[in-house]
C-alpha cells in the first residue's frame, strides 16, 4: 500500500528538479546476486543506506514506503520518469530499473542511473522465464491451498457450533415427536375399532333385529355420508384422503400443539437445519476442489 502523499503537479517538482543541485553519485543501483540494490544518503541521519529490491514482487509505493520507515523524516517522496511523468505506486521495480529516472525526497530531486543488464543468451532467457512461471504457479497454488484450508476449518468450526446449538433441540424435538406418533397412532386404532362396531351394529339389526329388506337403505345412506365426508376433507385441507395423508396431518397437529407447550421454537430449529446442511454442501464443494487440485497436481508431475 502506497502511504506516501503527493509532491504536487509535475511542473512544481520539475522546478525543484532544476533549482537543486545534486551529485549525480548521490544514489546509486548496483546489481549483486542478480539483486539490484539502491544506496542513498538519508536526508535525516546524513548517512548512507543500501536497500535491496526483489524485482518480481517489489512496486515503487513499497520502495517509497519503505524509504519512509527507515526515515521519519521524510514527508513526502515520489518516482518520476527521465520526461517528468510520475510512476505510478503499483509499478514494478523491474521495470521502473530498465531506464534512469527521478527520485524527489521532500523538496530535493536526485537523478538516478540504472545500469544496464548484459543481455544474456536465448536459452538462459527462456530459463529465467520459466523459473519465473514455476515461481508464480507455486505462489498461486500454496496461496490457493491455503485460503481453501482456511475456509474448511472455518466451515468445520461453523458445522461444530450449528451442532451444538441443535443437539437440546434435536432432543426435545425426539421426545415431541415420540408423543405424537403415540397418539396419532391410537387415533388410528380408535378409527378402526369405531369402524368395527359400526360393522358389528349394522350386522345384528339385519339378522336379529331387522331384515336386510329394512338395513339395505340405511347401508346405502350410511355409505352416502361416507362420501360426504370425504369430500368435505378435501375441501378442507386441499388433499386427497389417504391413509397415509391423514396420518402424516394429524401428527403435525399434534407435533406443534406440543410445541408450543413445550416452547419449542420451529423457525428456530429449522433456520438451524438449513444452515448446517448449507456448511455441509460448502464443506464438501470445498474438499472436492482440494481433491481435484491434488490430482492436477500429480498429472502435472507425471508429464
Amino acid at each position: 500500500v502506497w502511504c506516501v502523499q503527493r509532491c504536487g503537479s509535475v511542473n512544481y517538482c520539475q522546478s525543484h528538479l532544476y533549482s537543486t543541485a545534486v551529485p549525480r553519485d548521490e544514489i546509486t543501483v548496483n546489481y549483486r546476486h542478480g539483486l539490484p540494490s539502491i544506496t542513498l544518503t538519508l536526508p535525516s541521519r546524513k548517512e548512507r543506506c543500501q536497500f535491496v529490491v526483489r524485482p518480481v514482487s517489489s512496486t515503487v509505493g513499497s520502495f517509497l514506503q519503505d524509504l519512509q520507515n527507515e526515515d521519519k523524516g521524510i514527508q513526502t517522496a515520489a518516482i518520476f520518469t527521465a520526461d517528468g511523468y510520475e510512476m505510478p505506486a503499483s509499478t514494478l521495480m523491474d521495470i521502473l530499473l530498465m531506464n534512469d529516472f527521478k527520485l524527489v525526497i521532500n523538496t530535493i530531486a536526485y537523478d538516478v542511473q540504472c545500469p544496464k543488464k548484459e543481455n544474456s543468451s536465448n536459452e538462459h532467457a527462456a530459463e529465467m522465464e520459466n523459473m519465473k512461471s514455476l515461481v508464480h504457479r507455486l505462489f498461486t497454488v500454496l496461496h490457493l491451498e491455503g485460503s481453501q484450508k482456511r475456509r474448511e476449518q472455518d466451515l468445520l468450526d461453523k458445522i461444530d457450533h450449528l451442532k451444538e446449538q441443535l443437539h437440546p433441540l434435536e432432543q426435545v424435538k425426539a421426545r415431541m415427536e415420540a408423543h405424537s406418533e403415540a397418539k396419532t397412532s391410537g387415533l388410528q386404532w380408535a378409527g378402526l375399532a369405531l369402524l368395527s362396531v359400526q360393522g358389528g351394529a349394522l350386522a345384528w339389526l339385519t339378522w336379529w333385529v331387522y331384515s336386510w329388506d329394512i338395513m339395505e337403505p340405511v347401508t346405502y345412506f350410511i355409505t352416502f355420508a361416507n362420501s360426504m365426508a370425504f369430500f368435505a376433507y378435501f375441501l378442507v385441507t386441499r388433499q386427497d384422503y389417504t391413509y397415509s395423508a391423514v396420518k402424516r396431518r394429524q401428527f403435525l397437529q399434534f407435533f406443534h400443539k406440543k410445541s408450543k407447550q413445550q416452547h419449542f421454537d420451529v423457525e428456530q430449529y429449522n433456520r438451524l437445519k438449513e444452515d448446517l446442511a448449507k456448511a455441509k454442501e460448502s464443506l464438501k464443494r470445498v474438499r472436492q476442489s482440494l481433491y481435484l487440485r491434488m490430482q492436477v497436481e500429480e498429472l502435472n508431475e507425471k508429464n
